[in-house]
């Protein structure tokens, strides 16, 4: 569980990178040495990436110190799970986007003491929008109405599958416990989900 720290109030300190995406190659090669457990990069994706992070958890938490509680948590989260990240699935601050986004729901449902049952939670948020924010930049590019018609298409637990890796940040060796499937299976549902999405995603734009 341990990982690298950081200094609470430290976000917002450096020059993200911009909202379309030139520096991804940067990110995904960073993700990359993190899955290897390479803490110096994680200290690097912090310093480019934070204060966008920051920005989404505050705009849900409010609190500027609850939503630095929950950057680190979010980051914890991210040294965990970034040898799931799959480059193909879209960009990678997107992909580091919606974790935070979640981890900052997460937040406000735990004081709330709302249960979440899995990739459809019991508040009848759907998985549409568990995917998706809608007011993110990062996720600026997809059609809600088109991406829930394209997901409604997958088989369910492909789908779900999807939605815990890319917004849950559940890695491989999770998802197969979950599913009780061997690890090269929830890779090829992955695979073809996304396959799939891009195809039906690509078909109504």
């Amino acid at each position: 569980m341990g990982g690298p720290t950081f200094a609470a109030g430290s976000s917002g300190t450096a020059a993200p990178p911009d909202a379309r995406g030139s520096d991804d190659a940067r990110l995904r090669r960073l993700l990359a040495e993190i899955g290897r457990g390479e803490a110096g990069a994680l200290a690097e994706l912090y310093d480019l990436t934070s204060p966008k992070l920051f920005g989404v958890i505050l705009r849900i938490q409010r609190d500027r110190s609850l939503a630095e509680d929950v950057l680190q948590d979010a980051y914890l989260r991210i040294w965990q799970a970034a040898g799931s990240y799959d480059p193909e699935a879209g960009r990678p601050l997107a992909w580091l986007c919606t974790i935070a986004r979640n981890r900052a729901i997460d937040g406000l449902r735990r004081k709330g003491t709302v249960e979440v049952q899995g990739p459809v939670r019991d508040d009848g948020e759907d998985w549409v929008t568990r995917l998706m924010d809608p007011h993110d930049d990062a996720a600026a590019f997809l059609d809600r109405e088109a991406l829930g018609a394209c997901l409604g298409r997958l088989e369910p637990a492909h789908r779900d599958c999807v939605v815990l890796a890319y917004c849950e940040g559940r890695s491989r060796d999770e998802l197969a416990q979950r599913f009780d499937r061997p690890v090269n299976t929830i890779k090829t549902w992955l695979h073809r989900a996304l396959t799939s999405l891009k195809t039906c995603l690509e078909a109504v734009s």
